[in-house]
């Protein structure tokens, strides 16, 4: 599919039951909170759809017809996932409910078993709290500390500072690929090797990332990776933990119960194989298979089409921002940094970014404002809120400008009646 041929929210409007709503009020809505999670095709719900209809079984377990169609769906899934980020094997696909549960996983893991006092864990300011309040708990426990790294002028990682906090004490750097708030992409590739220079791992929060480029952790060279279904066109309630297989054979398990076992006895067990062992309880079946579905439609589309797609959305975007009077973008310009996230967080003087959001909405356009879960980035910007406008390939040029339209009828309104 060629970029310059196909316009993909063109093309892909059409899968998508809200923006083809009978209802008018619906089908008029522009949808720009792509960052916060994502809209579902048709074959994502069609796929939980025929699951809860037709293979409704727990799985693993049961030797009948239904339980192996919904163990063979629901591993199928998890193939689909290790493909999609080129991972050697499925065993290093862990399921989880959330990149939350994912980061506190490795947390809890790793990091009880792992970390001692007087090591150190390297986060930066702009991570979101998933990435900081585990990290928090487990330092606490452990007797560790946290360093946290800073940003440039521009809104970029200050790797000269990563580089004068990074030691023979840092056992884990913990970071975002993309910002929600910033937009930045941090350069992991570097990182990593400064990191394991040092003999520190990393864990890498894909959130942002996963559905807007292509992913090849083998060239990225990280050690764990966070993802969630819910911002990749999938259903909510389902995530995932990629590590390397080694990493985890040494990990303890997470949880505890059915399914992550292979024996029990009243004194002791013993824990299933990889990735089961991180696997207690009945997992969300459906909702991993109708992760499956959404990972399917995204490489339909191609990443590297999203991603072109997207940046010159973004281009757009930020353009038709500098109409808007008093506006302050946060993070780089998508001209300055190529790979920069396809959003852009924003304030505009003496509004507050709430009623900005409230009045948009009452326009039909859903944006995000507040700290979008960053509070320490927002006070290390003196910031108490911003407001957020994410896009992906269903969003059109007509509906930036739309969006721009309100936002400058919003601030002529404002400054009318201040």
């Amino acid at each position: 599919m060629s970029i310059k041929k196909f316009n993909l929210a063109e093309i892909t409007r059409k899968d998508f039951p809200l923006f083809n709503a009978n209802n008018s009020e619906m089908s008029q809505l522009i949808y720009l909170d792509h960052a916060a999670t994502s809209q579902k095709p048709k074959p994502v719900i069609e796929a939980l759809k025929e699951y809860y209809s037709f293979s409704n079984a727990n799985v693993h377990r049961g030797a009948h017809q239904l339980s192996a169609k919904a163990t063979e769906a629901f591993e199928k899934a998890r193939e689909i996932t290790a493909k999609f980020i080129q991972a050697k094997s499925t065993h290093e696909i862990v399921f989880t409910r959330n990149a939350t549960e994912s980061i506190n996983l490795v947390a809890n893991s790793w990091g009880k078993s792992e970390l001692r006092e007087g090591d150190e864990i390297l986060l930066t300011i702009m991570e979101h709290h998933s990435n900081i309040i585990p990290w928090q708990i487990i330092a606490q426990q452990q007797g560790c500390s946290i360093k946290y790294v800073g940003i440039t002028e521009n809104g970029e990682l200050d790797l000269e500072d990563l580089q004068s906090k990074l030691n023979s004490r840092t056992r884990l750097i913990s970071i975002v690929h993309i910002s929600n708030s910033l937009g930045c992409c941090n350069p992991i590739k570097k990182i990593t090797e400064m990191a394991h220079k040092q003999g520190a791992l990393v864990l890498l929060d894909a959130c942002q990332s996963l559905a807007h480029k292509p992913m090849d952790i083998s060239s990225l060279n990280i050690d764990f990776l966070a993802g969630s279904s819910h911002k990749m066109c999938g259903p909510t309630g389902i995530g995932f933990l990629w590590a390397r297989e080694e990493i985890l054979e040494k990990m303890p398990p997470f949880l505890g119960g059915g399914e992550m076992i292979e024996e029990v006895f009243l004194d002791n067990y013993s824990c299933a194989d990889l990735p089961h062992k991180f696997e207690a309880g009945t997992p969300a079946i459906g909702e991993a298979i109708g992760f499956g579905a959404a990972l399917i439609y995204l490489q339909s589309i191609g990443l590297d089409n999203i991603n072109e797609y997207e940046k010159e959305l973004t281009l757009y975007l930020f353009q038709k921002l500098k109409d808007v009077d008093g506006v302050e973008i946060l993070g780089p310009n998508p001209k300055d940094q190529v790979n920069r996230g396809s959003l852009a967080t924003f304030n505009i003087k003496n509004i507050h970014s709430n009623d900005i959001a409230e009045l948009l909405d009452s326009k039909g356009i859903c944006i995000r404002s507040g700290h979008h879960c960053c509070q320490p980035l927002h006070r290390y910007l003196g910031l108490s809120s911003t407001a957020r406008a994410s896009l992906s390939f269903t969003t059109t040029k007509e509906e930036i400008d739309i969006f721009i339209e309100e936002l400058i009828s919003i601030r002529l309104f404002i400054k009318e009646n201040s």
